[in-house]
């Protein structure tokens, strides 16, 4: 590519953002990366009627949390600022003026009773009203008003739009770097509305002035921006600049029927579609990926193959894998389906690929609240509670045993929490098949046996009862099952031994006791 690489995810802030306009700024970041170029975080904020307080502050959390953070932008100013199109409008009229001028545009001075009167007349006869070429001339625009009549409504104040002038009888030959060619017939085009009189333009003037100011070289955006696509490029021409490279991004579609990706979808399905909390100032929370206990890379990953493939089988991909293998002409054209169970996949394979210290710094917190709450309601806690809390190294082997049965980090405690509480009841079908008549008299024998074992590692513990079971010539299910309940009041866990080891000779020893007790 001769010249350099600049890219903008360009966001409106106007809620949370929707996991496919973070796709949006994944591909746009992946590619920037990819070329040794500059991402861009660009806030377009010119309708402020649907301003939303802390969206942008949100999409700059979001991006920081899934390690994608831009180059340049909002409170990260480079030379192409300002990055808020609101603190920008004073560029737009020049372009709109000098597109008047040339000729490419016209002043509209059609109120919106004049033209919801003329929808209704085409309504009647089942056509569509198009504002274009076919009817521009006689409607109440300076194409068919005098100069003088034109200048007079100016001069009085009137209000009014500036339109785009679309050519008539072209056919436009568009390229987009994943779709290829795409061809345009102008005379179905409208002449879109790019700037008001309240000085404020539209979403399509701003957007070319922008990119075009900020030396934006490509352009990629969402499917939904394909059919503006024929007037942005109309506009460069008009204005005398070369357009930027188009690349339009597929949907990302519902799992399970037809459509694009909604809110309802997870709501009704239990998966967040925003990467982060929403808190809507009505006091509504939705979910995001981040206080689900996503970890970021498992997001990235996911979402990267959502409409692109490397090639190969390969699925797994780090944040600079992606960034090597990215390349524009493997994004699919088709609607990429939303896979909630492979999210899931993704989520369980990088927390199994954090090392136990890492773990234990995300559990940690989790950890601490969940004591906190049952020692405020009463409880007593045991020893090991209390002990774990200040316990690096004990932690680190307790997530050691637990993570490869997890997803996320909540999952632990679920997993494991009898390392932190001993259990007052016992599974009640496990109960009734493994506590025997005969139970409480082996279990006292296991006791005797722990307080003769000198060292209490796992493979110390293992050796000694399961020597006497053999010896014995018992079944190990008489032994193995009751022990397990009595120290995890479940059929749960890791190795029984490796519990113990962990639980130490004392907390073991006052478990089994209990159990012997319960039983009578």
């Amino acid at each position: 590519m001769s010249k350099k690489v600049r890219v903008r995810f360009a966001p409106s802030p106007t809620g949370p953002l929707h996991i496919g306009g973070v796709r949006t700024a994944l591909f746009n970041y992946l590619f920037a990366k990819k070329h040794g170029g500059d991402f861009v975080l660009r806030i377009e904020d010119t309708d402020q009627t649907r301003y939303v307080e802390g969206a942008e502050n949100y999409i700059v959390e979001a991006l920081n949390w899934l390690n994608i953070p831009f180059d340049e932008g909002v409170d990260k100013e480079g030379k192409f600022g300002p990055y808020r199109q609101s603190e920008r409008k004073h560029l737009y009229k020049e372009y709109a003026d000098q597109l008047i001028a040339s000729g490419n545009a016209y002043y509209a001075f059609d109120t919106s009773e004049e033209l919801n009167a003329m929808r209704k007349e085409y309504e009647v006869e089942k056509k569509t009203f198009i504002y274009n070429w076919h009817n521009r001339k006689s409607l109440n625009n300076s194409l068919a008003l005098s100069s003088e009549e034109v200048n007079s409504k100016l001069e009085a104040g009137e209000n009014y739009v500036i339109r785009f002038k679309t050519p008539i009888n072209e056919i436009l030959q568009l390229k987009d770097i994943i779709r290829g060619n795409v061809q345009i017939d102008t005379n179905v085009l409208d002449d879109k509305v790019l700037f008001k009189s309240d000085g404020m333009p539209t979403y399509h003037l701003a957007n070319i002035v922008d990119d075009h100011l900020m030396e934006i070289s490509h352009v990629i955006r969402g499917e939904e921006w394909l059919p503006s696509m024929a007037l942005h490029i109309l506009l460069y021409s008009s204005l005398g600049w070369n357009a930027p490279e188009f690349a339009h991004l597929p949907l990302i579609m519902k799992p399970v029927g037809k459509g694009k990706l909604s809110k309802r979808d997870g709501d009704k399905m239990g998966f967040p579609v925003f990467p982060i909390e929403w808190k809507t100032a009505e006091g509504d929370l939705f979910s995001g990926y981040r206080e689900d206990g996503y970890l970021p890379e498992a997001v990235i990953n996911m979402l990267a193959l959502l409409g692109w493939n490397p090639g190969t089988e390969q699925e797994i991909f780090s944040l600079d894998a992606l960034i090597e293998a990215f390349d524009l002409s493997r994004v699919n054209k088709a609607g990429a389906k939303f896979d909630p169970d492979k999210t899931k996949w993704f989520q369980n394979h990088y927390l199994q690929e954090q090392s136990n210290e890492e773990l234990v710094e995300l559990f940690f917190p989790i950890l601490n609240d969940k004591l906190d709450v049952i020692q405020s309601i009463g409880e007593e806690s045991q020893e090991i509670s209390r002990y774990t809390r200040n316990d690096n190294e004990l932690l680190i082997k307790i997530v050691g045993l637990l993570k490869e049965r997890a997803t996320f980090v909540s999952d632990l405690w679920e997993l494991g929490d009898f390392f932190f509480i001993a259990p007052e009841l016992y599974n009640e079908k496990a109960s009734k098949k493994a506590f025997k008549e005969d139970t409480p008299e082996i279990l006292k024998k296991v006791v005797a046996l722990l307080k003769e074992t000198n060292g209490f590692s796992s493979k110390e513990i293992s050796e000694k009862i399961k020597g006497w079971v053999t010896a014995q010539e018992m079944g190990f299910g008489k032994v193995m099952m009751p022990l397990r309940l009595a120290l995890v009041g479940e059929m749960k866990g890791p190795d029984v031994f490796d519990i113990a080891s962990i639980l130490g000779k004392e907390e073991t020893i006052s478990r089994i006791e209990k159990a012997i007790e319960y039983m009578g």
